[in-house]
């Protein structure tokens, strides 16, 4: 019985009353130690695995009818819903899994998830391909990572690019854990979060974030103060002190032998003051604290008195399992203290080693009986609180940990596990152990736990004889820290490295050059993601300067290209003219991007370049050299929008999402996506955009790419500026605004292209032509938006009758429309000259346009030239001429729901005296969410549920739930009915 816990209780009551029924929830309980976390976690298993009694009105069998109908499976929908696991959830008990984190383990990438997840691993098999490998090379299961030692890579990106995705992992987790909750609802319990290795954590707050419609509690227990576990977006409850009234109720229901005053009633004292001062103390002393209440009253009994005072209350309850554990024999208490750091509680482990210490079978009884710990079903040891383990852990003198550690690592199977325990033991210089731990730390970044291989790195470094070997291994730890998004560790391990290069042997044929150019890539890559991109740009071009291999050089240009965009047009000059003198060897797989890339960003800084090819054939010419498509063609997406080549951007990009799809390259997905996103825009298919985009603001939230969360979340804010929705582009520019760093964030460019389209629709042109002006002629000039953007500061200038404010931004458009040669570019060119030429010059200028903009798809480009054109003609007073522009314009603006431009075009149709049409009813694709419209995209192309949770990183379940939402939207009831409608669905 849980005592002032009344509400907390019911928050759980929810969450499994929800799951009962469909809907997935998650809570993060937090609360320092012996606040009553475990507790309610063992309250929520109680509650789940008790058979609900039947609700009134149910039927035969008692069940729980389901509070909404069900999602529609692969087959035809019916319209009064369909019986599924959501209906008779309620009338069967949960499936429960549960894992606690240990301190130990914070190391040893998954550790924590292979425990969780040990219940289904039978199940992976109906996982999509790339997840099921994932999970299987997160396990272990697999053994894909090269046996011996390893070099140091070019630089973060290359270290990356061997790393398994991590977030492929999180979605495997997500899947799996809806294929354990597809005949029950599922309940995971996490305790001791704070102590979860990063690769756990990571994969759980994914998939926690993803949860929906499956059927899944997860509820997570940290402790305050310790470790870390932070879990942005996920909704927590913090734990306080119980009542006094709540503290006395519990303190009074102990049972007898732990109550205040036992010791004293049991040898006849019958003095009820003192009872009722020893009452008083325990209650003053446990602050409300549920562990306290109930381990002090023991712990004092025995006390000398004046011995307690300032002693913190978590210290306090260690020195009470203290005097638990002391009372127990010795062979007892070295057998607990195995199975404390014995972090997977294997008995068969757990008696092995203790047997090593000279602790057999008969010592485990007397630790039960007082009530440690217990066994499981599945014959694993669980403490009976995890502050149990920890303070049996303090408590033991160093010598016998090491010697604890040594008789695990002595006794288990060859793996990571022996190793780290053997590490753990080691109190010298060890070359073998060395070597070993340098395997753990490989095998673990390719299991996608760069964190883990970190540590083992350095403490592989640690053990190594020879400096220079250390040293090596330093450069290694640093770059896995890098990978894991360590910033703090990474450059400190980078900074110890550097301090000792020149120990480094011969290394990759370059030795300390090469060495000391990694690692002050690996400091660069810390400084750009704070957005420190001066700081970033030097050391990149510095290490890229430095007797390394051209190869290694460009790669590091590659970056140094990225930082200096955010900087100016100078600094990227100075990275165009280093990549250009770099002789790459002939297939060189880096050598086709470089050539592109120059070719693409030498006119922007006004310098002289060849015609760059065909992307396809750029394209080959990589992959036949051997290049990582997905990472290395990365550059040419963006490379071929500075050239204006936004069909060859929609090409490529589309080719590389869907290879990094079938691969499950994920973490490459947001920056891919986003470029695809910006081609789909540019054509004037603003849906297609905000469907693609959204899912790359998903994608870069949950890897925390802050880069690609502002860009993205500033083409979003473009796209709702094109609305009207003005709210909505004001909260996602403020969210592209938003930098690590002093520097402008990197959405800035569209975050002020998309405030000031929304001032110019909306009759603003001061406020456009202020944002427009700034954006056009600063730092930033050279961005794909900024550059796009000239057109629109042509007319809000225009407009306010000061044209001259445009001038230098539009002979830059002038130039750089000139180098492109496309007819999209041209139009927008002769738009700008018919606002800005002389009165005679505006008609023709108009028609050339429009001629123009008919051989390219871009309505939205179409209509605003018509409807510019239009007014000129209205002015002229050619009203009939006039109108025909102005409805053409009127039309294309709705059919794209641009709200505000299609105001303006109704009130100037209707300035020629001629009725404007009213405004066409939504069509039923308006109603769907971004999410919906893609899952009803696939279905009408024939994909299940199943091959459409893979391809969009969703469970199935949640896939029907959309579907469920989207089937009444589109006036559908089947699959077969919204095969019907793909036209509909992928018009442009």
């Amino acid at each position: 019985m849980l005592f002032g816990r009344a509400e907390e209780q019911a928050a759980v009551d929810r969450l499994l009353d929800g799951a009962r029924t469909g809907r997935s929830g998650t809570l993060v309980l937090r609360g320092e130690p012996g606040i009553g976390k475990s507790a309610l976690l063992d309250y929520a298993e109680r509650a789940a695995l008790e058979r609900p009694r039947p609700e009134p009105g149910a039927g035969a069998e008692g069940a729980v009818a389901a509070s909404s109908p069900s999602p529609p499976a692969d087959g035809e929908f019916a319209a009064g819903g369909r019986g599924t696991a959501a209906d008779t959830a309620g009338s069967v008990p949960f499936r429960v899994i549960r894992a606690t984190g240990v301190e130990s383990e914070a190391d040893l990438p998954f550790a924590g998830l292979s425990l969780l997840l040990a219940p289904g691993l039978d199940r992976l098999g109906a996982l999509p391909a790339p997840q099921r490998r994932a999970l299987e090379a997160a396990f272990g299961l697999t053994d894909e990572a090269a046996a011996g030692a390893a070099e140091p890579a070019a630089g973060p990106s290359g270290t990356a690019a061997r790393t398994a995705d991590r977030l492929l992992t999180g979605l495997a987790t997500l899947a799996l854990l809806a294929e354990l909750a597809t005949d029950r609802p599922l309940l995971c319990l996490i305790d001791d979060a704070q102590w979860l290795d990063r690769a756990s954590a990571e994969a759980l707050l994914l998939a926690a974030r993803r949860l929906g419609t499956e059927g899944i509690v997860l509820l997570i227990a940290a402790r305050d103060g310790e470790g870390s576990f932070p879990a942005p977006g996920l909704p927590e409850l913090p734990l306080a002190a119980l009542s006094p009234a709540a503290a006395a109720a519990l303190l009074a229901a102990l049972p007898a032998g732990r109550a205040p005053g036992a010791a004293e009633a049991a040898g006849g004292i019958e003095d009820a003051a003192r009872l009722t001062a020893v009452h008083q103390r325990v209650l003053a002393e446990a602050q409300g604290n549920p562990l306290a209440l109930t381990e002090l009253p023991a712990a004092l009994a025995g006390e000398q008195a004046g011995a307690v005072g300032a002693v913190p209350l978590t210290s306090r309850l260690q020195l009470a399992f203290h005097g638990q554990v002391s009372r127990l024999p010795a062979a007892t208490q070295t057998l607990l203290l195995v199975a404390a750091a014995e972090e997977a509680g294997d008995l068969r482990v757990v008696l092995a080693a203790a047997a090593v210490l000279g602790a057999g079978p008969d010592s485990l009884p007397p630790a039960e009986r007082q009530g440690l710990l217990r066994l499981s079903a599945d014959e694993r040891v669980a403490f009976r609180h995890p502050l149990i383990r920890a303070a049996i852990m303090q408590r033991a003198p160093l010598t016998q940990r090491l010697a604890v550690h040594r008789a695990i690592g002595e006794v288990s199977q060859e793996g990571d596990r022996r190793t780290w325990h053997l590490a753990l033991a080691a109190t010298g210089p060890d070359a073998g152990l060395a070597d070993a731990l340098e395997r753990t730390a490989v095998r673990a970044g390719a299991r996608g736990g760069p964190s883990g291989a970190a540590s083992a790195y350095e403490r592989a470094a640690r053990l190594t004889p020879d400096r220079g070997g250390a040293t090596r291994r330093l450069v290694l730890a640093a770059e896995s820290a890098t990978d894991a998004g360590e910033l703090d560790r990474a450059t400190a391990l980078a900074d110890r490295a550097l301090a000792r290069t020149d120990d480094l042997p011969h290394l990759s044929g370059r030795g300390r050059p090469l060495a000391v150019a990694l690692l002050e890539h690996v400091r660069a890559t810390a400084k750009f993601w704070r957005g420190a991109y001066p700081a970033a740009y030097e050391l990149l071009m510095a290490a890229a300067a430095s007797d390394i291999e051209p190869t290694h050089a460009a790669r590091m240009l590659f970056q140094a290209f990225h930082a200096a965009w955010y900087l100016g047009e100078e600094q990227l000059a100075a990275v165009l003219d280093r990549l250009a003198a770099l002789e790459l060897p002939e297939g060189d797989p880096v050598g086709p991007p470089a050539r592109y890339l120059l070719a693409a960003g030498l006119p922007v800084v006004g310098r002289p370049a060849p015609e760059p090819p065909e992307v396809g054939e750029t394209a080959a010419a990589a992959r036949a050299a051997g290049a990582d498509a997905i990472r290395d063609l990365v550059q040419v997406c963006g490379a071929t929008l500075i050239l204006g080549r936004d069909e060859e951007t929609y090409r490529l990009a589309a080719e590389l999402v869907a290879e990094a799809r079938a691969e499950g390259a994920v973490g490459q997905l947001p920056t891919l996506l986003y470029f695809l996103a910006e081609a789909e825009l540019f054509h004037g298919r603003h849906r297609d955009a905000e469907v693609t985009a959204a899912e790359a603001l998903a994608l870069a939230a949950d890897t925390e790419q802050r880069q690609w969360v502002s860009q993205v979340s500033g083409l979003l804010a473009y796209v709702a500026g094109i609305s009207g929705a003005e709210e909505r582009c004001a909260e996602l520019a403020a969210a592209a605004l938003e930098g690590p760093g002093a520097a402008p964030a990197a959405g800035y460019p569209w975050a002020q292209w998309a405030l000031g389209l929304l001032d110019l629709g909306q009759g603003r042109a001061g406020l456009a032509a202020d944002r427009l002006e700034r954006l056009t002629g600063g730092q930033f000039r050279h961005h794909v938006s900024a550059t796009r953007a000239v057109p629109d500061l042509v007319e809000a200038a225009v407009r306010l009758g000061e044209p001259e404010r445009a001038a230098g931004p539009y002979e830059r458009f002038a130039r750089w429309a000139e180098v492109t040669g496309r007819p999209w570019a041209q139009a927008l060119l002769l738009r700008c000259q018919a606002l800005l030429g002389p009165p005679e010059l505006a008609e023709s200028a108009y028609r050339s346009a429009l001629d123009l903009h008919e051989r390219d798809n871009r309505p939205f480009e179409l209509a605003r030239t018509a409807l510019l054109f239009g007014e000129w003609l209205r002015r002229e007073r050619r009203r009939t001429e006039a109108r025909t522009r102005l409805a053409t314009a009127l039309e294309i603006f709705e059919q794209l729901g641009a709200g505000p431009w299609a105001d303006r075009a109704r009130t100037e149709l209707t300035a020629t005296g001629s009725t404007a049409p009213a405004g066409k009813a939504a069509g039923p694709l308006a109603a769907l969410t971004p999410q919906e419209l893609q899952i009803v995209r696939l279905a009408a192309q024939g994909l299940t549920n199943r091959d459409i949770a893979a391809q969009l990183f969703l469970s199935p379940r949640t896939v029907g739930h959309h579907l469920y939402k989207a089937y009444p939207k589109l006036g559908v009831a089947s699959r077969v009915e919204l095969g019907e409608l793909d036209g509909v669905l992928t018009g442009r």
